[in-house]
């Protein structure tokens, strides 16, 4: 067999294309496929889609293709430009290549399965692209896939943030509770997040009251932004960020109860930990503290008692154990306690709401966690478009090509 027909073969190519040449260049690493069609065929025009199109003349243009061991592999060719009695003269699309690329399917497709797993700049060293280059790619392909995400099932939403840089600069997240994935990013964390939420559904011929549900944190912005746009859902406060809102309450009493107990200094994780996270040295520090009838000691036992709320079974044993807590809380002479606890009754229904709906944050918190890593993966993006191509890559669960 030829070389140029095994080329042919590995490229998958059918008639009209054929390989005409190969060269390689040991000392540039570097080996050049010239592909061409045969003399008097006939193609399909790329705009109407109208079959048996002279071709009127030919434009010579290059792709990067995978590697071929160490050397850097081109295609050349002639590309037919038609003269469709319809459309007038129109370039074609080859097989190898997506129309305006320089880059052929193959390559592009090895982009898109390294990037999910590397960084950005390592990856464009690696492939010695441009990182401009491979950005463009990945747009492309992500924002397709974005376009076609099947959001007909989503119905329950969790909402969280995640700090883009220094300076209050924040990126909401809205995810798919059930399939674990990002659905939509917006820039900032205000009220108005939440109607981009709401218009992203109705551009996509979705009814936004499909949405059931929606669990977050107390953030004003974003229940205002429901309120306006998504009325008729339910709100279930995450109990994660609830219970990260309690232990600063303890944090805070622990703050002032230290500027005159010294025994207190450096000791803040020792409340905030669960015990469980305790080791048997931390264990007996907080132990030995315990017995100082310090306000501190009060507040974490008010607060670890609010734990025992997740164990209730149904929504009126947790309204009965929630009241009794309220009434503990508040009576306490704590301030920064009985201030939480009148954050609790202010949210009271949402708190509640848990127990007709189990929903949590967790698998949003998880993918934040991913959404983090890919921001450092991707240090030094140019634009917000770029962030949130990867993030939709890495945790967009996307149908991507895996070949041609």
């Amino acid at each position: 067999m030829a070389n140029t027909e095994l080329f042919a073969l590995a490229l998958g190519l059918t008639a009209p294309w054929y390989v005409k040449d190969i060269t390689f260049d040991a000392a540039a690493h570097r080996l050049d496929l010239d592909i061409d069609f045969h003399a008097g065929s006939k193609f399909t025009c790329p705009s109407c889609q109208r079959t048996g199109c002279r071709v009127h003349d030919t434009q010579k243009r290059t792709w990067r293709h995978l590697d071929f061991f160490q050397h850097q592999a081109y295609i050349n060719a002639r590309v037919p430009r038609t003269n469709c009695p319809e459309c007038g003269v129109k370039l074609v699309d080859v097989p190898w290549a997506r129309a305006g690329s320089g880059f052929t399917l193959l390559f592009e497709i090895l982009v898109l399965t390294l990037a999910q797993n590397m960084a950005i700049r390592p990856l464009a060293k690696l492939l010695q692209i441009h990182t401009d280059s491979l950005w463009r790619i990945l747009s492309h392909y992500v924002d397709e896939a974005v376009k076609k995400m099947p959001l007909s099932d989503l119905g329950q939403v969790g909402i969280d943030e995640v700090a883009m840089k220094k300076g209050h600069h924040y990126l909401t997240v809205f995810g798919d509770l059930a399939q674990s994935r990002v659905v939509y990013l917006a820039e900032k964390r205000e009220s108005t997040v939440i109607q981009q939420f709401h218009d992203f559904l109705r551009a996509r011929g979705l009814d936004p009251a499909q949405i059931t549900h929606f669990c977050l944190d107390m953030w004003p912005a974003y229940l205002k932004g429901l309120e306006d746009n998504f009325a008729g859902s339910t709100i279930v406060f995450d109990r994660y960020h609830l219970m990260a809102k309690a232990n600063l309450a303890v944090d805070l009493v622990r703050r002032q109860e230290a500027k005159e107990r010294k025994e207190l200094k450096s000791t803040r994780y020792l409340w905030l930990k669960g015990q469980a996270n305790l080791s048997k040295k931390e264990k007996e520090q907080l132990e030995s503290l315990s017995q100082l009838n310090l306000k501190t000691s009060r507040a974490k036992r008010i607060i670890d008692s609010l734990r025992l709320l997740w164990e209730c079974k149904e929504y009126d044993q947790a309204l009965r154990f929630l009241k009794k807590w309220y009434f503990w809380a508040t009576h306490s002479r704590l301030t920064p306690i009985k201030e939480f606890a009148k954050t609790v009754k202010a949210h009271w229904t949402g708190i509640l709401n848990f127990f007709r709906s189990p929903i949590t944050n967790g698998n949003i918190e998880g993918l934040n966690n991913k959404i983090k890593v890919a921001m450092r993966r991707a240090f030094g993006f140019k634009t917000y478009r770029y962030l949130t191509t990867i993030i939709y890559l890495v945790a967009g669960k996307l149908v991507l090509p895996t070949r041609y």
